[in-house]
């Protein structure tokens, strides 16, 4: 049998980043990916936002997760030459009554230590984005997008220049917990057997269900995972907005709002539909219900003007019109099993937390800090 100090599950973005934490931390380090290219799930069906961490709950770890993500991201692609932009970002409200939900969302941010979001009257909104109709609004200066799959590759670049290796198409059937570590059973073209110290199961939308799958680990420790799909359209033809545009947050979501990727194309989603398995059909009908949702806030919005783009699933640990859950990194402390550490409803925003989530994953299994520069890398 094989045996190999680390072993990751998933090549997503967060899979990535923590395969290079592991690496720059002198572990031997093997990524399992069941499909035959990295990052072909949530990680690339998103809106490649770096979100400036405004909406989630004080002492969250995605609060805190996505704000120190946010500052290490903007450096790290800089000094990676990873594509990105620090666009900036207006919430806006739509009516009289959203105007004190933006000062909600306000005080929110300004707990979490965002001092820098502005609130910001509809003239000087519309000054900036002439297109927009809006009551008032809140400005994130520190918002931006970037190329998730760039970043992926500046990720996996890191992790296979300190010894990291991706076995793709090779799905973690089953693992068993053992003495000194944990057993796998590897799927796909060529079945192995594996025994590994450290287990990271960073498999996304899988991860709760590969969880369940390891003997020796309390299923009662494993919540339910739900699916939740967002639907994108893309709109054809000049973009009118030159910067990203939410509205007024939504119960299940932050709405159907403008994203640009950094070619200046437009889009627009996700919207919110809850479904039991997996499927990233786009359907046309529900364009409808898109063409109501952008004119609230773009009157100009023409018929015919959006066109089916591509769809996204969030791996969601709440169930439709619950609360929205928080991420679950569960290591050796919450569910006994040495070595073995679960990410679980890593979904939004898991590209801008990816970094911080590695950290943690890092300091579950006992390793020591990383002084890393980024600067100097």
């Amino acid at each position: 049998m094989e045996r190999v100090e680390a072993v990751v599950v998933g090549a997503g973005v967060v899979g990535l980043a923590v395969a290079r934490r592991l690496a720059l931390a002198g572990l031997e380090v093997v990524v399992l990916e069941k499909e035959g290219a990295i990052g072909t799930e949530t990680s690339s069906r998103n809106s490649e936002v770096i979100h400036a961490g405004i909406y989630y709950p004080e002492g969250s770890l995605k609060a805190s997760c996505c704000i120190a993500g946010k500052w290490w991201l903007y450096r790290y692609c800089e000094a990676r030459g990873v594509p990105h932009r620090r666009c900036g970002k207006l919430i806006v409200a739509t009516s009289e009554e959203q105007n004190a939900t933006l000062d909600r969302i306000k005080a929110n941010a300004q707990a979490l230590g965002m001092p820098d979001l502005e609130r910001w009257p509809a003239e000087r909104a519309r000054a900036l984005e002439p297109a927009l109709r809006c009551t008032g609004a809140l400005w994130s200066p520190t918002t931006g997008i970037v190329d998730s799959h760039a970043l992926m590759l500046a990720y996996r670049g890191d992790a296979e220049d300190h010894g990291a290796a991706i076995a793709f198409r090779a799905p973690l059937e089953r693992a068993r917990v053992v003495d000194g570590g944990l057993e796998l059973e590897v799927g796909g073209v060529e079945p192995m057997r594996l025994r590994t110290r450290y287990l990271v199961n960073s498999a996304g939308l899988h991860a709760p269900a590969l969880a369940r799958r390891i003997e020796g680990l309390d299923p009662a420790l494993v919540p339910r995972g739900w699916l939740c799909k967002g639907n994108y359209y893309t709109l054809s033809g000049r973009s009118p907005f030159s910067r990203l545009i939410y509205p007024v947050p939504e119960a299940a979501g932050l709405g159907v709002h403008v994203t640009i990727d950094l070619a200046g194309r437009c889009r627009f989603g996700p919207d919110v539909e809850w479904v039991e398995a997996i499927d990233y059909d786009v359907d046309p009908r529900r364009a409808e219900r898109f063409y109501a949702e952008v004119r609230k806030y773009w009157p100009e919005l023409p018929d015919g003007a959006l066109e089916p783009g591509y769809a996204g699933i969030r791996p969601k640990l709440a169930p439709e019109g619950a609360p929205a859950a928080d991420f679950l990194v569960q290591g050796p402390a919450e569910h006994g099993v040495a070595g073995l550490v679960n990410l679980l409803g890593i979904e939004s925003p898991g590209l801008t937390a990816s970094w911080p989530l590695a950290e943690l994953v890092a300091a579950k299994l006992g390793l020591p800090p990383l002084a890393e520069k980024v600067a100097a890398l």
